[in-house]
């Protein structure tokens, strides 16, 4: 048994970093009307509680709070996408169907989707609900950090207890009311703890009911429950700053030394002191809770190219931060991506499970086959997309293009199946503006013309069974990029009728040549060939 000295709990960062939005939570969503909710789904019955059905959150959502339907079905898939243990396969054979099923079926399925009823309150309830439960203006600078998530639970865990409290057990104790062992569970969503110096975690009400911790966390044998006044003061004296959060990863992380392509007529010590920064923790999270826990940051690479695919990449949750002039191939299935402050710059991620927020960056090119992608104050950026559920455009953006997914690498589709991601629901050309700058006047995205797209080519070589985009491009590009080839082959052709002598075809040649390395050179393609060189794809344990 741990004594109750060696007791850490912390705050989870997914439920933070990917659950709460970015902007101002909606006026409703506030503290009385989540408590109303909550009794009202435990007065649904079995649609209701303990598994709370998508067709009773849409009565409230949009009835109630007056949202509209699909933010209420964005607030509820992305619970259900980080609450919910529910496997890959489930998840792929489930967009399968969804993207094959009529409008009426569609919404039936829906309506047969349900999340823990005590979790969904701390998803619903934003980091910016006060101590009052009044909204609160967002810090929009940045993705909240290890600390101010911290702080944000030891301002309002009295509130999010009450959340969970049975409505009904003020009636025997209204000075002290009791929470259910169940409701801990419900807790555990946001909260993890060790009571051996992080070696090993525990689930929060597993920790809870030691028989050692008891008489701090207010847990009754007899009664099967918690004091709330005692579990508040546990928790809020427990609690320290997330030991696998961004902070513990620069503090102790392990750097990585991947290689990295750029400018070599540097000095050698110049180039040296700007290579930027990548580490990870992962030598630190114990192996059966890397899912959420395992990080790479990659902080300040500039003018230089990287590409990776390994098992330290794999299934981790990754940083990309004040990147410019980069070209970052990331070639492996994701758990999570955060891209931030970067610019001039050109991202290729493997897939990605959970989520990619893209953050304050001008003139970013992201290619990225995602579950759910965010995007929040970017100017002048272009998504290349694969995902099942509408782009969120949050405050603060300009001059975004979005284009359908144009590239593959030959382990994409085994990685996509690692992660649950199919290629049959794709609406990346069905943006959700969500905030309240967005106005029909003046739109802040368009789609990619067809005549301007173009195929991209990783240029590296993996072995693997994939030869071709996955789900293949709409028609109107298919058509351009089909009459493009044509254009060129049509050139060739000419170019052999012409009857050119040798002398001819090889001045020609040499014209065609140099004109094609000024165009490298004027369009910065150059730069980018050249930084191919250094990197390498492999499945390397760095």
């Amino acid at each position: 048994m741990a004594s109750d000295t060696t007791v850490s709990l912390w705050v989870k960062a997914e439920p933070f970093s990917y659950g709460a939005f970015h902007i101002a939570p909606h006026p409703r969503l506030n503290f009385n009307n989540i408590k109303k909710i909550v009794i009202y789904a435990k007065n649904k019955g079995d649609t209701g509680f303990p598994k709370l059905s998508y067709s009773v959150w849409r009565h409230i959502a949009c009835n109630k709070l007056h949202l509209s339907e699909d933010l209420a079905w964005l607030y509820f898939t992305t619970c259900h996408l980080l609450s919910e243990n529910t496997s890959h396969i489930e998840r792929q054979e489930w967009d399968q169907r969804f993207a094959a099923a009529s409008s009426t079926t569609r919404d039936e399925m829906k309506n047969k989707v349900s999340v823990n009823t005590l979790k969904w309150p701390t998803r619903a309830s934003s980091p910016d609900l006060d101590s009052s439960g009044r909204s609160t203006p967002r810090n929009n600078n940045k993705v909240l950090d290890d600390h101010s998530h911290m702080v944000f639970m030891q301002n309002n865990i009295h509130e999010m207890l009450e959340l969970l409290v049975e409505h009904d057990s003020y009636g025997t104790n209204q000075s002290d009311p009791s929470l259910t062992i169940s409701a801990m569970e419900a807790l555990g969503f946001v909260i993890a703890g060790s009571v051996d110096r992080c070696k090993t975690l525990l689930p929060l009400h597993d920790i809870a009911m030691l028989q050692t911790i008891q008489h701090r966390s207010g847990y009754s044998k007899l009664m099967k429950s918690f004091s709330l006044r005692l579990l508040q003061n546990w928790i809020k004296d427990s609690l320290v700053q997330n030991p696998f959060g961004i902070s513990g990863c620069i503090a102790s992380g392990r750097r990585l030394s991947w290689p990295m392509g750029g400018d070599e007529n540097k000095d050698a010590k110049e180039s040296q002191s700007k290579r930027g920064r990548i580490a990870t923790n992962a030598h630190a999270v114990p192996k059966e809770h890397m899912k959420g826990n395992k990080i790479i940051i990659m902080s300040q690479v500039g003018k230089q190219t990287i590409a990776r695919s390994s098992n330290t990449l794999e299934n981790s949750s990754v940083k990309i931060h004040r990147c410019h002039s980069a070209f970052l191939y990331l070639l492996s299935p994701l758990r999570s991506v955060t891209i931030e402050k970067c610019r001039n710059s050109t991202i290729v991620l493997g897939p990605v499970e959970t989520h990619v927020y893209m953050s304050h960056c001008e003139s970013v090119t992201l290619i990225a086959c995602s579950r759910i992608v965010t995007i929040s104050c970017c100017t002048l950026c272009t998504f290349h997309l694969l995902t099942p559920n509408p782009p969120v455009i949050l405050s603060g953006n300009d001059s975004l293009l979005f284009a359908p997914y144009h590239t593959y690498y030959p382990k994409l589709q085994e990685h996509m199946t690692e992660i649950g991601l199919g290629s049959e629901r794709n609406v990346w050309d069905q943006p959700l503006c969500v905030g309240p700058d967005h106005k029909e006047e003046t739109p802040v995205w368009e789609l990619l013309p067809a005549n301007e797209f173009f195929t991209f080519n990783v240029p590296f070589e993996m072995e693997g069974p994939t030869k071709s985009i996955p789900g293949g491009l709409p028609s109107k590009y298919q058509r351009a990029v089909t009459h493009r080839h044509r254009q060129i082959d049509s050139w060739q052709k000419m170019v052999k009728e012409a009857g050119l002598s040798r002398d001819q075809r090889k001045e020609f040649q040499g014209l065609v040549e140099s004109r094609f390395h000024v165009w490298l050179s004027e369009s910065g393609h150059k730069r980018e060939l050249d930084s191919l060189v250094v990197p390498a794809v492999g499945k390397k344990a760095h």
